[in-house]
């Protein structure tokens, strides 16, 4: 899906209320576009910890304007399998990342040099 808000009317034909109640779970998701504004930005947090991340950030449940609680989780899930057609772990999204040698260099730490 192309905006969080389409994400929420989504939400709202499923469990109900307004678009406004499911908005700002949504966008947590599409946050990541501000680092990179194509569908790798899916990687932060589109999967299982993602979900949990949001279930940590936003409570376990959400009570909708029609006063219907429903779990935060499910909102998540919703949201990532409408984008990817289902939940990839985290170690998914690694195992599709191509190695650089940059990634693995590492300086020698001295123990001798105090820090900067």
């Amino acid at each position: 899906m192309a905006h969080p808000y389409h994400h929420a009317l989504s939400s709202v034909r499923k469990w109900g209320g307004t678009p406004e109640d499911y908005l700002r779970l949504h966008a947590w998701f599409d946050e990541s576009k501000q680092i990179i504004a194509d569908y790798r930005h899916r990687a932060l947090r589109h999967h299982a910890e993602g979900i949990f991340m949001l279930e940590t950030i936003f409570g376990p449940t959400i009570t909708l304007s029609t006063g219907r609680i429903i779990p935060t989780r499910w909102v998540g899930e919703q949201h990532v399998r409408e984008d990817l057609g289902r939940i990839p772990s985290f170690a998914d999204w690694v195992r599709a990342i191509r190695p650089e040698p940059w990634m693995g260099r590492a300086e020698k730490l001295s123990l001798e040099d105090p820090p900067p």
